[in-house]
């Protein structure tokens, strides 16, 4: 299969996308601030990206890493297979994924910057 060099999108998410980013949660504040202005190591991330039919919470084109951050409900009932298929599908489109919690977020947000890492140095 041929790697997707433009991914496309549903056009109808553009409004939802941009109340996302106007109506932010802490964690993803957070998270923001670590990554906006191309401070994690030179690489621009783009919040609430339209990628085919979803928005994902933060995206990279150069690492092609989508990064998702999850609440609570996201471990309960239809949310744990819609994620996962969401995921998959996403890899389908030749993108890594990588998920952490509101708590990884607000507790250690040292941490998941560390383990962002992995996805700069070709490890995964």
């Amino acid at each position: 299969m041929e790697e997707i060099k433009y991914i496309k999108y549903d056009n109808r998410l553009k409004d939802r996308a941009k109340e996302l980013r106007q109506n932010q949660t802490l964690p993803e504040k957070l998270l923001w601030e670590k990554l906006r202005n191309k401070q994690f190591y030179w690489y621009k991330f783009i919040r609430q990206k339209m990628l085919w039919f979803f928005i994902a919470d933060f995206y990279c084109s150069e690492l092609k890493l989508v990064i998702e951050i999850d609440w609570d409900s996201h471990f309960t009932g239809n949310w744990i297979e819609y994620d996962k298929e969401r995921s998959q599908i996403l890899k389908w489109l030749w993108l890594k994924v990588v998920r952490y919690t509101n708590d990884e977020i607000m507790k250690n947000i040292d941490w998941v910057i560390f383990d962002l890492e992995k996805f700069t140095h070709g490890m995964i």
